[in-house]
């Protein structure tokens, strides 16, 4: 006890508080989320105006991006398409020359990156909502399951490392760990967004991804905000149906979630500092409320909490910081 213990000796210096440090983040840590937009030109990607620093890029462009970034030591990547085409079962996001499956195999020819495939309807489909719906604007939990079965084994045909569904139907782990086994893809993990939450955090991102629902909301399908038990619910029936790894979707309002995922099932655990995170960050900085150290802040607790990989968008910021 005090004055014979005094915790501060160990704070003396920075070198003794980085001998001791007990969590830290490397780039090897993270996964980049990357947007290829079908009528994109080469060479003239388009910054998102919610995502200041992030952009939509064309495959070509996508790829050159990659490379940059796996020279600075990234390993993986994971993508999100935004098609010319869109229709009620989101044909695109199955097509075998769609703009995702076109990525795919540009990047596996030309990188050593870990390509993962983030497998859901809203981008491809004209109502902007994550599966099949009926008459009354319903999205359908079972029809959805075979589209997204086809939507994975395309994406195995290209040549994907991963597959990660988000769209939350209940079933969906089972349904494209059946898909791609009857395809002969039994080695292609599936990491599932088995906690995704009906989260204000994704505003951005639907603006990134031009995914906004046309009507209603995704509550019938996404998590409710206030519910942690059924997180953990959510997570062990995705576990039972074969998932090989967990996403906790969003981050950092949802650390409490994230622990119990990674304490209760010992697997490979993925936060998502999702579009909003990053955004509200970003303009902070950008107005002189708060500095850059906040952005390292929020990771290390996003990975004290559990997490042993990051979906990230501040991948580029933290490299430029490296190579200071």
């Amino acid at each position: 006890m005090f004055p014979t213990t005094r915790l501060r000796r160990m704070r003396t210096n920075e070198k003794i508080r980085d001998m001791f440090r007990e969590t830290s983040i490397d780039i090897g840590d993270f996964i980049y989320p990357l947007y290829i937009e079908e009528k994109a030109e080469d060479g003239k990607p388009t910054e998102i105006p919610t995502m200041p620093g992030q952009y939509r890029y064309s495959v070509n462009d996508a790829v050159e991006y990659a490379k940059k970034l796996e020279q600075k030591g990234l390993t993986s990547i994971i993508l999100f398409g935004i098609p010319d085409h869109k229709d009620e079962v989101a044909s695109s996001a199955y097509d075998p020359e769609g703009i995702i499956q076109q990525t795919i195999r540009k990047l596996k020819e030309e990188t050593n990156l870990v390509v993962i495939g983030d497998v859901c309807m809203c981008e491809y489909t004209n109502h902007g909502h994550c599966g099949i719906i009926d008459d009354d604007g319903y999205v359908q939990n079972d029809p959805t399951l075979e589209y997204l079965g086809r939507i994975a084994v395309s994406y195995a045909e290209a040549g994907v490392d991963v597959v990660a569904p988000s769209d939350m139907m209940d079933g969906r782990v089972s349904a494209i760990r059946s898909a791609l086994d009857e395809n002969g893809y039994i080695n292609i993990p599936i990491f599932s967004y088995a906690a995704k939450y009906a989260s204000t955090y994704y505003a951005p991102f639907r603006d990134a991804a031009d995914s906004a629902p046309s009507f209603g909301d995704r509550k019938s399908y996404q998590m409710d905000p206030g519910n942690f038990n059924e997180a953990i619910r959510e997570v062990e029936l995705d576990v039972l149906e074969g998932c090989d790894a967990i996403i906790v979707k969003p981050a950092l309002a949802y650390l409490d979630v994230l622990r119990e995922v990674k304490q209760t099932f010992k697997m490979p655990t993925i936060a998502y500092q999702v579009s909003g995170e990053y955004s509200m960050i970003m303009a902070g900085i950008e107005k002189d409320y708060i500095t850059k150290d906040l952005m390292y802040e929020s990771l290390l607790s996003i990975k004290r909490a559990g997490a042993d990989m990051i979906i990230s968008y501040f991948v580029p910021m933290i490299i430029e910081d490296l190579e200071k």
